[in-house]
């Protein structure tokens, strides 16, 4: 078992690109997680300037109904 575990061991750091190996598993995951998670944005289509408008006109009517409740 010793044996195997120095083969393994100089195995792995006399190929460089072993050592990318991790971080190309790292890369891949959290590709795969941004491209689920902007999933609905794309789906729904960004549109800058009208819901940047919309949110605005719905903040200004929540605003305005507090001001009449107050």
């Amino acid at each position: 078992s010793v044996v195997r575990l120095e083969f393994a061991q100089t195995e792995w750091m006399s190929n460089p690109l072993l050592m990318l190996l991790p971080w190309a598993v790292f890369a891949v995951a959290a590709g795969v997680k941004f491209w689920r998670i902007t999933t609905g944005f794309r789906r729904r289509g960004w549109t800058g300037a009208s819901s940047t408008d919309q949110f605005r006109q719905r903040l200004e009517r929540i605003w305005e109904k507090d001001q009449q409740e107050a």
